[in-house]
């Protein structure tokens, strides 16, 4: 055992308080009155950072949430390693599920709940305290380590992106580690190769120039949610297939033997579908496994229709406009701007005739595929054998991380998606977990591929 990973056993109860600190502060992004929490949560990082031996620790201001930044480059001859999360978190909606309140993290059958706690506070956390380990070993870094965490992932990290392109010599990396991911199963080693770019947009509908009554207008006035279900129906059939023409043109399958590696991953469909999902039965394109179809396979989902009267009791009106929140999951090959383009000229030309309708982007990222034969990676298998006593499984994610392709297109720089979430670890959702034995044992984990990539 290296001292580092025992100061880290050691060091356990610790990290795990300063850790419940981090989440007991709201840092919603996407909510203008949490902008102090954001802030807030920047600053604690940022100290911790300081406390342990980082150096040039700064808070970058953004056209969004402020950038942590630090680094110790005292490693010579060493390789670089650029660290990345995200401090930001998705809003608690609904509150009435949540079983604790969401913020004031509650340990309960062996895992940790709170908004943030897997994505991705508690990943964070993990990276800076295998840095605060290795220093209390050593007193230095066995590799070069630049660390930039963003506070706007969740609203599309448009701050990150900006920066990340207009500042690369400020950023000189070999490689960056992202932690904001998860093991594919329980207790088995996993690192992410794949990820699923995006689209979000959103589509308005314009009617009537007011809210008009609908007893006096019905039946001649347009109603623009009628007109939003009916773009909505067209966009895909009852299979799941997308029937934007030209959307598939580009797509660039999985090959035979990666696929057949999927199929051998421990994957229980019925009770994926039980367990995870929770519904009747599981949708999709026919001809395609699940693991396929959430990985290698684009998506169209719609989030909310917002417009028109929904309070309590009765309004009868036909509102003058309505909404609808619609994203788009891209894999290989598929470009953010030509599928938007294609989404927006069909959206268009099926939109009713008797109304107007704007469509707008609200942010994107690119999907990738990184290889698995750079010493990174493979150095990433050795420690994370060392650690979990198991061979690495290597999965793609239907989700999407855009910072990826930013440091791949800008920096050029591959990445190591190193995780530690769990599939039911309900992100984005209420009763959002983390694994307090991955929570140590992811440390332990960065503490040994960094240690490696040292040598």
């Amino acid at each position: 055992m290296s001292s580092a990973v025992a100061f880290a056993r050691r060091n356990q109860p610790r990290f795990l308080d300063d850790l419940k600190a981090l989440l007991r502060i709201p840092s919603i992004s996407t909510l203008p009155e949490h902008d102090g929490d954001c802030r807030k949560t920047a600053e604690s990082l940022l100290a911790d950072l300081k406390r342990i031996g980082m150096e040039h620790a700064r808070l970058i201001d953004t056209s969004g949430h402020p950038l942590v930044y630090a680094d110790w480059l005292h490693a010579a001859g060493k390789p670089t390693v650029l660290v990345y999360g995200h401090y930001d978190v998705q809003p608690p909606d609904p509150l009435d599920e949540w079983l604790t309140p969401p913020f004031e993290p509650t340990e309960r059958n062996g895992n940790l709940y709170a908004r943030g706690a897997v994505d991705d506070k508690g990943q964070v956390v993990a990276q800076v305290k295998a840095l605060e380990s290795l220093f209390a070993a050593s007193h230095a870094l066995p590799l070069n380590v630049r660390v930039l965490l963003e506070g706007d992932e969740e609203v599309g990290g448009e701050g990150i992106a900006d920066y990340v392109a207009s500042r690369p010599a400020d950023l000189k990396a070999d490689f960056a580690l992202v932690s904001d991911s998860e093991l594919f199963a329980p207790g088995l080693p996993t690192i992410c190769v794949g990820l699923r770019g995006m689209i979000y947009t959103e589509i308005e509908v314009r009617g009537a120039k007011t809210d008009l009554h609908s007893g006096m207008y019905g039946g001649a006035a347009p109603n623009p949610f009628f007109a939003l279900a009916h773009i909505i129906a067209k966009l895909k059939d009852e299979n799941g297939r997308i029937l934007i023409p030209g959307f598939y043109d580009d797509i660039v399958a999985p090959g035979v033997e990666q696929v057949a590696a999927w199929r051998s991953l421990p994957f229980d469909e019925e009770e994926y579908r039980k367990t995870e999902v929770g519904s009747k039965q599981l949708v999709g394109e026919p001809g395609y496994s699940v693991l396929e179809r959430t990985w290698a396979r684009p998506t169209l989902d719609v989030h909310g229709m917002p417009g028109g009267f929904i309070g309590a009791g009765a309004k009868t009106v036909i509102p003058a406009k309505a909404q609808a929140k619609i994203s788009m999951r891209l894999v290989p090959n598929q470009t953010p701007a030509k599928a938007f383009a294609l989404y927006k000229s069909f959206v268009e030309k099926i939109a009713p005739p008797a109304v107007s309708v704007d469509v707008r982007l609200i942010h994107s990222g690119d999907a990738c595929l990184i290889p698995v034969d750079n010493p990174y990676i493979q150095a990433a298998t050795r420690a994370l054998h060392d650690v979990w006593g198991k061979d690495t499984v290597f999965i793609r994610s239907g989700g999407s991380i855009p910072i990826v392709g930013d440091f791949d297109r800008h920096l050029g720089l591959p990445s190591v998606l190193m995780g530690f979430g769990l599939p039911d670890d309900n992100i984005h959702a209420p009763n959002e977990k983390f694994n307090l034995k991955n929570f140590a044992l992811g440390i332990e984990s960065l503490i040994r591929f960094l240690e490696e990539v040292g040598r």
